[in-house]
């Protein structure tokens, strides 16, 4: 598992609070096995090259945070706290984690944001290790990053909530943006 953080150690570092970034590599050490190693994309549909084939989905997780990181320099579109970028980096590092579920399935699971959302909540050797309050925010963040593709494929009923805080916008913006065919971004 420490062989597969190291992919993420910029990221990582880039997390200021020692509790968020100790929270942060305990949520990424505790995710399925598979989320090293899937593409982002399970059909090659909805993601860009990088993103695709082994490792995938780690790529794109990547992109998320870098897009975030170049944002977090451009103050016209943000003032967010140094707590606030440390919440949104978080929240992009895991908001993929359980994307194909629990245990790893064929296809993306369209309610993937609150099953790693809710793993992340429920489990104790992770979510003591922040406050309350900074939990409830990167759960909400990871809940709701899908935007307004928030629907059951088949049903087309909404499962999923939407982005209302600036922080939850701002998580779906990045990672929206690292799912665009025509953005391609270079490691």
């Amino acid at each position: 598992m420490e062989e597969n953080l190291k992919v993420f150690q910029t990221e990582i570092n880039s997390i200021n609070d020692e509790s968020i970034k100790q929270f942060t590599v305990k949520a990424l050490e505790s995710l399925p096995e598979y989320f090293w190693e899937v593409p982002a994309s399970s059909t090659g549909k909805y993601h860009p090259q990088y993103a695709l084939g082994e490792g995938g989905l780690v790529r794109h997780t990547k992109g998320a945070v870098k897009i975030a990181l170049e944002l977090f320099n451009n103050h016209t579109v943000q003032d967010f706290t140094s707590i606030q970028k440390d919440i949104i980096i978080s929240s992009l590092l895991l908001h993929d984690g359980c994307k194909s579920g629990i245990e790893k399935s064929r296809y993306t699971k369209t309610e993937h944001p609150l099953i790693v959302a809710d793993y992340i909540y429920k489990n104790d050797d992770i979510n003591g290790l922040i406050k309350s309050e900074i939990l409830d925010q990167i759960v909400k963040a990871i809940r709701s990053h899908m935007g307004e593709w928030n629907k059951d494929y088949r049903t087309k009923k909404e499962v999923l909530p939407t982005p209302k805080t600036r922080i939850e916008r701002f998580v779906h913006m990045c990672d929206y943006l690292a799912s665009r065919k025509s953005i391609n971004i270079e490691f």
